[in-house]
């Protein structure tokens, strides 16, 4: 489906969100605090533009790596690096189940709007445990349910009704059935926290935007 929609995924991406997605994703790099020379990881990473933004923030001196389960994707995620002269980031294919990378890896690791795709998403979050250093920060980027009117009945009207219907103009009306279909099975902001929790890491917090639709969590490896 990703491979299907690799062509319009950026451009349905500003019309679903009123152009906002860039701000929300620049927002996540910035929860990640990563410091020139540093390394990150951005999985589930789509058409790269959180790993650009992080690529940004180490400098030349660190390195980003973006990885997908959508070879598309990263061929126009490569392109955007390429475009942008961003030599100290690269993209390549991985499974975020169970991720290529050695154990204690990396500084940060974010994930934006992918975490609703996980078909195990206790198991990615055991992986994203694994491949950060002690110290390191995980960024979770996602959608979330609203649940006070009258915003939960417009996000409902516009996901369920809206969207759909914007993608069937775009050429792929089932892709973007699915999508209210995978925010409602994931679990809500508190309920995501507490996973993080159970997956071992500390200082747990999240911030909801826009209204409560989206949320942006973190959470840091404990220290050895």
């Amino acid at each position: 489906m990703f491979d299907r929609i690799s062509g319009v995924y950026d451009r349905m991406n500003k019309v679903m969100t009123a152009g906002l997605d860039q701000s929300w994703r620049r927002r996540a790099a910035d929860r990640a605090r990563l410091e020139p020379g540093q390394q990150a990881l951005d999985i589930c990473c789509g058409t790269g533009d959180i790993a650009i933004e992080l690529a940004n923030r180490v400098g030349p001196t660190g390195t980003v790596t973006g990885s997908d389960f959508s070879r598309p994707m990263l061929e126009l995620a490569a392109d955007k690096a390429r475009s942008d002269g961003l030599d100290q980031v690269s993209f390549e294919w991985a499974d975020a189940l169970e991720l290529p990378y050695a154990d204690d890896t990396f500084d940060a690791l974010t994930i934006g709007f992918g975490a609703r795709n996980l078909a195990d998403l206790p198991k990615g979050l055991a992986e994203m445990y694994r491949v950060l250093k002690p110290g390191g920060r995980v960024v979770i980027l996602e959608i979330t349910q609203p649940s006070r009117q009258p915003l939960a009945s417009f996000f409902g009207l516009w996901f369920d009704r809206i969207v759909p219907g914007i993608g069937k103009v775009a050429g792929d009306s089932s892709a973007y059935t699915y999508l209210p279909e995978s925010v409602r099975s994931f679990p809500d902001a508190a309920t995501l926290a507490k996973l993080l929790d159970e997956a071992g890491f500390n200082h747990v917090r999240w911030t909801l935007m826009a209204g409560s639709i989206i949320a942006l969590h973190s959470g840091v490896k404990p220290a050895s």
